[in-house]
Order: structure tokens, then sequence, then C-alpha cells
């Protein structure tokens, strides 16, 4: 039945569409307006890259300002290292008898409590990691977290009780998610403007060596020693990164943005002259960072009050910032199942039998991703970081679809069990190539120097909670779904590369100060197209 609409109500109609299309108009003009101060804005940022480009002997990887800076860097390095030995150490340690005899982990519930305290230690400390790294320094923060990270490692390997035990995860926790802000803020403040990219995949690629040291360690000594020497020796083994961090943290300068916000200039320029300037103080690129410092760093911001974390949502700029943040956790950690956990699960449902093929293809991983993660890092700074965070999840995704495919068809051919295990190898390595550099590098980057600290705490806190659950819905879901579970991971794999697209910005060849001064111009440009085309379609 069709009602005809009054006079009234269609000229109330024409004035309502009327209305909306003048409400389009503004809004493309508002875009075409922001799209030209973008094009201005893109045009002042190029200056960096162009001092950079004109100053090639300060930016050779063998000048005397970066031979300077690698061992400064190696010492912030090690704290990425650490957290890989604390990541992974537990997993080996739990199966051996001794270990399990004395705490009971060969209940699963039981291992999967003291599991567990350690990401109960990881938001606790979440809430102390960025006001640490803000009031005291990046320093004297990275010295107090692995003085933590010390104390927990020897409350472990000392454990006599299961009270000891529970008591040390909780504290290596927290020390944990404490040597990240720090050290993740200093590495991407000091490092030279023409290699953050590397500097920063390099950091979080140190990651592996704790990871590859503490687990074939554990496999080493199994049959070489016996008792508790077994699981006692790797817990105290993973306390060697803090020792070093702790003998040389404070042979190292403090980071010159840290300093500029503490009014002391002389300090901050002194730093960059050495390390980013040849020992010239006037040197170009040295007065250009100083002069963006001077414009940016706040001598009385946020970062001073260790209680306000307003920095992080009181501008439409901070909120997309911490999305962005918030969005390389996600897509960084609901991209697979965690293979590190459940690799050989994963080779079982392929129809890998036997125990020893599957370790062996569980131990591959972490040489893998390290291989990957060495050749990507130098790329990062020449494609930039948007094309090859697509270009990578595109590859990841292709992968997961081909994981799906084999899964789905091994029940009637066998041999493609193995072929969709095979397209998990190649997942790993595109995914160390760009996520593994982009992990610890993109979120500093957007954060501005207020809010970076705080963060990378938060961000330290969300990785947690996705980790949390992609850890214990993993095993669920493969059991009980199948090759249909790892639909899900295609999902997301192919969504990241969508957000990617419309809502990341390039961060490459620009300064920490342009990137939070003018960056972001850009994202908003992206945000009001989707919300133009969404008025348009409302409106026809």
């Amino acid at each position: 039945m069709s009602i005809e609409k009054s006079g009234f109500e269609k000229d109330l109609g024409v004035a309502q569409l009327e209305t909306a299309d003048s409400h389009i108009q503004n809004e493309i003009e508002d875009i075409h307006a922001l799209g030209k101060s973008t094009r201005i804005v893109q045009t002042q940022d190029s200056r960096f890259a162009a001092v950079i480009a004109r100053h090639k002997d300060v930016a050779s990887p063998l000048s005397k300002s970066l031979l300077r800076l690698y061992p400064i860097l190696f010492v912030a390095f090690m704290n990425s290292a650490a957290n890989g030995f604390d990541g992974n150490t537990f997993g080996g340690v739990s199966s051996v008898p001794d270990f399990q005899k004395r705490f009971g982990t060969n209940v699963a519930s039981n291992n999967g409590f003291l599991a567990a305290l350690y990401i109960l230690g990881n938001v606790l400390g979440s809430f102390v990691a960025g006001p640490l790294a803000d009031i005291l320094g990046r320093r004297r923060g990275m010295f107090i977290a692995n003085i933590v990270v010390l104390i927990g490692s020897a409350v472990q390997a000392a454990a006599m009780r299961r009270r000891d035990m529970i008591a040390g995860r909780i504290v290596l926790g927290v020390g944990s998610v404490m040597l990240g802000p720090s050290s993740q803020s200093y590495t991407v403040e000091i490092s030279h403007p023409a290699y953050r990219g590397v500097m920063m995949g390099l950091y979080n690629g140190c990651y592996f060596i704790g990871a590859i040291v503490s687990t074939w360690l554990e496999y080493g000594i199994v049959n070489d020693t016996k008792g508790e020497l077994n699981w006692r020796l790797p817990m105290a083994i993973q306390a060697t990164p803090c020792v070093i961090v702790l003998a040389f943290i404070f042979f190292c300068p403090e980071s010159p943005r840290w300093l500029m916000s503490r009014g002391r200039e002389q300090e901050a320029h002194d730093i960059l002259t050495r390390y980013h300037g040849e020992d010239d103080p006037n040197h170009e690129i040295v007065q250009l960072e100083m002069d963006e410092m001077r414009d940016c760093v706040n001598t009385s911001g946020s970062d001073k009050r260790w209680y306000d974390y307003r920095e992080l949502f009181n501008s439409s700029g901070a909120r997309h910032r911490m999305f962005l943040v918030l969005c390389v956790g996600f897509f960084g950690q609901i991209d697979l199942p965690p293979t590190s956990y459940y690799m050989p699960l994963m080779a079982q449902n392929a129809g890998v039998t036997s125990e020893k093929q599957r370790l062996l293809m569980n131990a591959l991983q972490s040489p893998i991703m390290t291989i990957g993660t060495l050749l990507g890092v130098r790329f990062i700074d020449i494609a930039g970081r948007r094309p090859m965070l697509m270009g990578s999840s595109s590859i990841c995704s292709f992968c997961v679809f081909m994981l799906v495919i084999c899964s789905a068809l091994q029940k009637h051919h066998h041999g493609l069990g193995l072929v969709g295990i095979s397209f998990v190898y190649v997942f790993l390595f595109a995914f160390a190539f760009v996520w593994t550099p982009c992990q610890a590098l993109y979120p500093a980057e957007v954060l501005a120097y207020n809010a970076r600290a705080k963060g990378l705490a938060m961000s330290g806190l969300w990785l947690n909670i996705v980790s949390f659950i992609n850890t214990y819905a993993a095993p669920v879901g493969m059991t009980n779904g199948g090759w249909k579970f790892y639909i899900l991971y295609l999902c997301v794999d192919v969504l990241g590369i969508v957000f990617i697209y419309f809502f990341f910005v390039e961060t490459k060849g620009r300064s920490l100060e342009e990137i939070g001064k003018k960056a972001f111009r850009c994202a908003a440009l992206s945000l009001l197209w989707c919300a133009e085309q969404v008025l348009i379609w409302h409106a026809r």
C-alpha cells in the first residue's frame, strides 16, 4: 500500500536534501582546503630529508658520530634482549621434571597460573613504567627497570617453594614491562634521524637474541645436567642482559629531548653535536633539531605529572595517535595463533606425528624471524612505513589464505598439511621483515614527546591484553574449529591492510618533531574523505 506524501512533507524532504547537499559541499570545501594546507606542510616537512641529503658525510653509517653512537645503542638494545629471555625461558623450564615436581606444573592449571602471573606483573608495571621514564629520565628509568628484572630473575632461580616462584614471576613481569617505555623512548630519541628506522628495527630484533639463546640453551643442557640445575641455570642466565645495562647505562648520554624538557638546553645541544653533528656545534642538522625541539618540547607538559594521562586523549590528533598505537598492537598480535606457543599443535593438526620433528619445527621459528628482521630493517627508511606494512600484511594474508585452503583439503590430500605449515614460515619471515621493526618504531614515532613514555606504557598494557586473549583462545579454537579457526586471522589480516591504507601516517624522512607537529593533518584528510563518502551515500 502506497501513501501519497503531502505537499508539506515533500517540501520538507526537499529542504532536508538541500541541507544535506549544503553540508556535503561544506565538507568537500574543508577537505580541499585541508588538502591544500597538507601539500604546503609536506613541502615544509621535506626540509629535514633535504638537510640530510646535503650532509651525506654525517649520515654515513661509518661517520665518526655514528661510530660513537653504536655502543650506546647496543646498551639500549640489551633491554629488548632481556625481554626476549623473559618471554621464552619459562616455557622451556616448565617441562623439566624437577621443576614440575617442585612447583606442580605437571598439572595444566598450575602451569597456566604461573605463566599468567607474568602477565599480571606486566599489567601492574604498565602504570608506573611511563611516569618513571618521564620523571627520572630515560637512563634512570632503564636502570630501575633492570634492577627489578634482576631481582625477579634471582628470586625465580633461587626459588625453593611455590610461593617463591609466584613472587618471582610477578616481580619479573613488572620489571619486563618497565623496560619498554624507557629503552624505546631512549632509542628513538637519540638515534640519528637518517637511521631511526634501522635502529628501532634492530632494537626490536634483539628480542630474538634473548629468545634464541634461551630456547637453545634449554635444549642444550637438558641431557648434560641433571635435577634442579636444568631450570635454575636458564632462569639465572636470563639476567645477563640486565647486568650489561646496569654496568654501562650511566656511561651513556641522557636523551637530548628529555634534557630539553627539563630546561637543560646546553646539555642537549652538546649531545647532539657529539652524536649527530661530527663535533660541529653549528652543524645544520644539529641546529635544525634544536630549533624543532624548542618549538615542540614543552617544559611544563603532562610528562612532568606522573598521574596525568590526558596528553594521550585531549585532542583529535592525540586520539588518532593512540588509535594508531592500538592498531599496531592489535594487528601485530592477532595475525596468526601465537606460533611460539602453538607451532607443535599446528604441526600436529597438519599431520606431523613425530614429536622430535614438531620440536624442530618449533625451534626454527626464531632463527627465521631473526633473519627476516635483520634483512628488513634497512628498507624501513628507504621504502617507508606504510608501503612496507601494507606489502607485508598482503603477503601474510596470502599465507593465511593458503593455510586455510591446505588445512581444509588435507583430509583428502595428506601432503597439503605440510604445505600449509610451509606457508606459516613464509608468513613469519614476511612478518619479521616489516612488522617486527615497526612494532617498536611506529608507536614511538607517532606519539608526541609529552605522551611518548606513557603512550608506550599503555601500548605495553594493550599488547598484553591482546596477547593474553590470543594465547588462551587459540588452542581452543584450533582444537574445536580446526582450519575454520584460521579464517578469523585471515579477516583480521585483510582488515589490517585497509586500516593501514586509510589511517596510517607516513613518518619516513621526518624528524620526531615534524611528525608530532604536522603529519597528522594528512591522516585527518583520510578521515574526512571517509566521512564525505558516508554523507554523500546517506543523502542519496
